[in-house]
């Protein structure tokens, strides 16, 4: 059963892969503008009244992956402290603070990271809202990533009324993806022109 859900997922991965291979830096461009409006959605939900800071976990868009650092600018104009993920070696990720693309240096595999200090994997403790980047989500809010696993061993650390967020495509929205035993679902998706849609959990 688990060799079999894998399997499925690399056909999905190949497809995805395939077809935002295909997207011109116009649309993307567009799309990647269109997050940046809609993120701001997020912003109440991760402000809590008892809690002197609002953070928020995210990630830096490097390649195909939907999005750009205004989305990371537009949460930050919001009053959010931004987390993002900084490269090391397999397993849960560890993080740092997002304080503006200027402040950002290359990292391994042709990723950008903040030049602050690293803060831990206990980090991803602190926000309420995680915005994860993914290949897909279905509507059931099982997610489909690279296949490495870095957020599987990580979000199991993240506070448990955390709300978890899928970043996608428009079209990347689909009915039903193949599922294993350790995938955590989100509970919504943040989409360009889809704005923020509920999956299966409540905001």
């Amino acid at each position: 059963m688990e060799a079999t859900g894998e399997r499925d997922k690399q056909w999905w991965r190949s497809r995805l892969l395939a077809r935002r291979a295909e997207v011109g830096p116009r649309v993307r461009g567009s799309e990647a503008a269109a997050l940046a409006r809609a993120v701001v959605d997020v912003l109440p939900v991760a402000t809590v009244p008892d809690e002197s800071e609002c953070w928020i976990a995210a990630y830096i868009p490097v390649g195909d992956e939907p999005g750009s650092t205004a989305m990371l600018d537009a949460l930050r104009s919001g009053g959010a402290r931004v987390l993002v993920p900084v490269t090391g070696p397999p397993g849960p990720l560890n993080w740092a603070e997002y304080t503006g693309e200027q402040d950002l240096r290359p990292g391994r595999y042709g990723l950008r990271e903040p030049g602050a200090p690293a803060l831990g994997a206990a980090a991803i403790g602190r926000p309420r809202v995680l915005l994860v980047p993914a290949l897909a989500v279905d509507r059931r809010g099982v997610r489909l990533g690279r296949g490495a696993g870095y957020y599987d061993r990580s979000l199991p650390a993240a506070r448990p009324d955390a709300r978890l967020v899928a970043v996608v495509r428009d079209e990347e929205l689909v009915d039903v993806l193949p599922e294993q035993p350790h995938d955590r679902r989100m509970g919504w998706a943040l989409l360009p022109e889809g704005g923020l849609r509920e999956l299966g959990g409540i905001f």
